[in-house]
């Protein structure tokens, strides 16, 4: 637990809980203002086609095991389905196999959906989640509950595949979270990453490269145990988002 006066106080903004000091269901409903149980099903969906848990094509899993994974009502589930089938995003397939569908043009319907204004507001408070984060697990973190990272920037760095590298991407804050705050943590990060995947195009190579930067000296000044080149290695990362 960290307190008002802790690790977290100066990068707290007026409006916005500690992520910290909060359990997950409570955090859940704080920075993404009123999220229903069918945005939530958007934004796990979008998270996966991301991760490429599932690509266009693939079938999902039944509604029953998504309200399970999920902790909601199966009927939640399959009207948040259902409106997606609506939307372009899923196809619904009749007969011994049929079942709901990621839509072959996903990127294309997703393309549609973007909204820089929502985005933008996320973002923000992903960067004040990271920011924390990071502050408080500096020098606490054992070296090697950093390993995985370290990994994935050096995959970055090989790989030339667009998708791997936007996944590698969205993987890497994933971790992050959970390796700072727990699985829980990571459960909040979720909820955000899924839903700005509905509401900015996937990263470019290149960007993806220059945010790899910021990740490998975020890193390096974790294992030092430096808390303030660490929160300027997020805000950098942040900052080249958006060049």
């Amino acid at each position: 637990m960290v307190n008002a006066a802790g690790k977290f106080g100066p990068y707290d903004q007026q409006g916005h809980a500690r992520a910290s000091v909060i359990g997950i269901g409570q955090a859940r409903a704080l920075p993404l203002g009123g999220q229903s149980g069918s945005d939530l099903v958007r934004s796990r969906i979008a998270l996966r086609v991301r991760l490429r848990a599932v690509r266009p094509g693939d079938r999902l899993p039944d509604a029953g095991v998504l309200a399970e994974e999920l902790g909601i009502s199966e009927i939640t589930v399959r009207r948040a389905l259902e409106g997606m089938c609506q939307d372009g995003l899923l196809d619904r397939r009749r007969g011994r196999a049929g079942g709901t569908f990621v839509a072959q043009d996903w990127d294309t319907v997703v393309a549609l959906m973007h909204d820089a204004d929502e985005a933008a507001s996320l973002d923000a408070f992903h960067l004040l989640l990271e920011c924390g984060l990071v502050a408080h697990g500096s020098g606490e973190v054992p070296a090697e509950q950093l390993d995985g990272l370290r990994a994935m920037v050096e995959e970055m760095e090989r790989t030339d595949d667009p998708a791997r590298l936007a996944e590698l991407e969205a993987r890497f804050h994933l971790d992050l979270a959970e390796a700072l705050g727990g699985p829980g943590i990571r459960e909040f990060a979720a909820d955000l990453l899924g839903r700005l995947c509905l509401l900015l195009p996937a990263p470019q190579p290149a960007a993806v490269r220059e945010q790899n930067d910021c990740h490998a000296e975020l890193l390096a000044e974790l294992g030092r145990g430096a808390t303030e080149p660490a929160v300027q290695a997020v805000k950098a990362h942040h900052r080249s988002r958006h060049r």
